[in-house]
């Protein structure tokens, strides 16, 4: 096809496409179709942004307070030291340590709080976790026992708020296990000084946990037994093929689960959400194209008369189908274009400004942080745009179908 042919047309759809007097009608339902698709695009680069930085956040959260893969070991760890030397050993391993868990009840201040004491060895779980950088006040090696003095206890910002502490003040720890007194059974109880407290980003760790030494864990919980060991790994996405190829290297009765699987239940539910909201504002766009599909086909009942003398004056039947497949993608190209920019531009404005809130207890994050990946971007222009030229089809054939003598007969 030559460049005077495709100016021609190209001509001739911008002509349609803005007709004016009679035909205005027509160019205000394209109108409408380019804000359909222009609204549709926006708001799937919006959804799309929400959820997956919703889903980084989580994770980059997740991955910051806890560790990257689990080790445990059937009946338990014997030897503790030589466990972690050898998986230390392990190729991509940047560290190892043991840890304890442990559930009781804080009392302070006529407060009655759950929460979940874990037991660390403070240098090695500086190796592991980021719990050292999200201190807000004391230190982690204040754990370390100190002579004369009650054991010491890292709390969570919101743990420590709702049990009125802070550092340097103390309170009692109830656990499940019990002592014989001469009043009978009773739940063991343990003083702790508070000596730190951590902010890690996540109301899970913030509200609920406690770090203690491991030996103090131990002698409270009445356990001598590590119950697993916490990995830190140079690329977190590699985690769960390390973890699969542990058993291997150390035997089949060790067994490890990376930090995905350990929380596959919270991004599963993120990730059916963000195809839930995706398809169903998707649909938007939809409605648009169908905008397009009945604009065009009244344009082509409106130029039935154009579109048969322009066929006598030597216009191929493929020429008028470009026309009209024109003026469709003037309509979704604009459309998409107008909705990219004003949604990442709305992007930009709702992450700087942390202007949606969202329940903390509930997505562990206080605000939604909008994150828009060049993939979803470019694959929801160009599905818009695709859409736009599907519509097309159909009215585009219908005028190229058009029979200049029965058009002509009653004009």
């Amino acid at each position: 096809m030559r460049s005077s042919d495709r100016s021609f047309e190209l001509f001739v759809a911008l002509r349609y496409l803005l007709a004016r007097r009679k035909q205005a009608f027509i160019s205000l339902i394209s109108l409408i179709s380019v804000i359909g698709v222009s609204v549709g695009v926006m708001a799937l680069l919006i959804a799309l942004a929400l959820m997956t930085g919703l889903q980084a956040e989580v994770r980059d959260r997740l991955i910051g307070s806890a560790a990257h893969v689990y080790v445990f070991k059937a009946g338990g760890f014997d030897n503790v030291e030589d466990d972690i030397r050898r998986l230390r050993a392990l190729p991509r391993v940047a560290g190892a340590a043991p840890v304890m868990l442990g559930l009781g009840m804080a009392l302070a201040a006529n407060s009655e709080i759950p929460i979940t004491m874990k037991g660390v060895v403070p240098e090695l779980e500086a190796t592991v976790t980021e719990i050292e950088h999200r201190l807000q006040a004391g230190s982690l090696d204040a754990l370390n026992p100190a002579e004369g003095q009650l054991p010491g206890i890292l709390l969570g910002r919101d743990l420590a708020e709702k049990l009125g502490v802070y550092v340097g003040d103390s309170f009692q720890v109830f656990t499940s296990d019990t002592v014989l007194t001469p009043l009978g059974l009773r739940p063991r109880a343990a003083s702790f000084r508070v000596v730190g407290v951590f902010n890690l980003g996540l109301y899970e760790y913030d509200a609920t946990y406690g770090f203690i030494h491991l030996g103090v864990a131990e002698r409270i919980f009445s356990d001598s037994t590590t119950k697993f060991i916490e990995l830190r790994v140079d690329d977190m996405f590699e985690a769960r093929e390390i973890a699969d190829g542990i058993p291997a290297a150390l035997g089949s009765d060790y067994q490890a689960q990376d930090w995905a699987d350990m929380n596959s239940s919270l991004f599963q539910a993120l990730w059916l959400e963000k195809m839930a909201i995706s398809i169903t504002i998707g649909l938007i766009v939809m409605v648009a194209a169908l905008n397009i599909v009945a604009s065009l086909i009244l344009l082509v009942m409106e130029k039935s008369r154009d579109i048969a003398i322009l066929k006598t004056m030597g216009s191929t039947a493929a020429s008028i189908r470009r026309i009209f497949v024109l003026q469709g993608l003037i309509i979704g190209l604009l459309g998409t274009a107008a909705g990219a920019a004003a949604g990442t531009i709305v992007i930009y404005v709702l992450d700087r400004f942390k202007l949606i809130q969202v329940p903390i207890d509930v997505y562990q994050i206080s605000h939604v942080p909008f994150r828009l990946e060049l993939l979803d971007f470019v694959v929801v222009v160009v599905v818009a745009v695709l859409i736009c030229f599907i519509a097309t089809i159909y009215p585009s054939r219908q005028a190229s179908k058009l029979d200049p003598a029965q058009a002509l007969r009653y004009q």
